[in-house]
């Protein structure tokens, strides 16, 4: 899959901003990939991860959150060692599969990916390209509506407008994508966060977060190929009028303290967040396909 976005300027024609530049060796980037149920499309997802040519070091971290087939199962031919995959022993929602996953990582920066295949992982390269050059640390992939972009939905596609536009009205913010599923940050911010949503509602749960902060999103463009109800689509009106309510909620809670680089261990967040009888992450390689869950 490539992707058709042009335009989009590249590390090296990125200005820096004095010091605040980096190396790429500086940036390690986790990218976390929820999986339920999706066999039609999480092998082509995951060799596409792979595919890219990245600009630092990378993880795949797959939380199967209890899918009816393993994905260890229809992932065992991928034998590489930036894969980690742990399984929930039943669906917990995709919110408690991006939790576990971040509890996981290693990297210093995350971002979630989909495995439906909705959206292209030729994008994510750069959206790093930003966070290299010291412009920011937090980098959104916006959805440009009837730019590279396919809709099955009308009633999606302008419920996130208004949900967006609820956002920014809430959180005197500008930007375009509240649900973006590509939010490239920290991963200690991501973790400072009070996150308590395990559904779909933790997309915006992170956003209010972030805003909240006073943070705001450096966003670059991205394609997007959505599915349709048939094809697996999820998410639901019910979804949208709980979305309201968790941005009204995070608005009126305290302030979120934002953590301190090395402030959390990934091994206490681990502790903290992990499910009960949630099986242990296993790389995926030749020695461990037998015993793949």
């Amino acid at each position: 899959m490539t992707s058709q976005i042009t335009g989009i300027n590249t590390v090296a024609s990125l200005p820096t901003h004095g010091t605040g530049a980096r190396r790429a060796h500086e940036i390690k980037l986790s990218i976390l990939m929820p999986a339920y149920d999706e066999r039609d499309t999480i092998r082509a997802a995951v060799e596409a991860v792979f595919a890219q040519e990245y600009p630092c070091e990378i993880e795949l971290v797959v939380v199967d959150d209890g899918s009816e087939v393993p994905v260890a199962n229809l992932i065992s031919h991928i034998d590489d060692p930036r894969l980690l995959v742990y399984r929930h022993p039943a669906n917990l929602g995709k919110g408690a599969a991006l939790r576990q996953a971040a509890a996981i990582a290693s990297g210093t920066h995350m971002v979630p990916l989909d495995a439906d295949l909705e959206y292209d992982p030729a994008d994510i390269v750069p959206m790093l390209a930003p966070v290299l050059a010291g412009r920011c640390d937090v980098v959104y992939g916006a959805r440009l509506f009837g730019t590279n972009t396919r809709f099955q939905s009308y009633r999606h596609a302008v419920a996130n407008r208004g949900l967006t536009l609820a956002a920014n009205v809430l959180y005197d913010a500008y930007i375009s994508d509240l649900h973006t599923c590509l939010k490239l940050m920290p991963l200690e911010l991501f973790r400072s966060f009070p996150l308590r949503e395990s559904g779909f509602g933790l997309d915006t749960e992170i956003t209010a977060c972030i805003l909240k902060t006073g943070t705001r999103p450096f966003e670059v463009p991205v394609s997007y190929h959505s599915r349709s109800r048939a094809q697996g689509k999820k998410i639901t009106w019910h979804d949208g009028v709980r979305c309201l309510q968790i941005l009204a909620r995070v608005k009126s809670a305290r302030r979120p303290k934002v953590a301190r680089a090395g402030s959390l261990q990934p091994r206490e967040m681990i502790t903290a967040l992990a499910f009960v009888g949630a099986q242990p992450p296993v790389e995926v390689r030749d020695s461990q396909r037998a015993q793949a869950p």
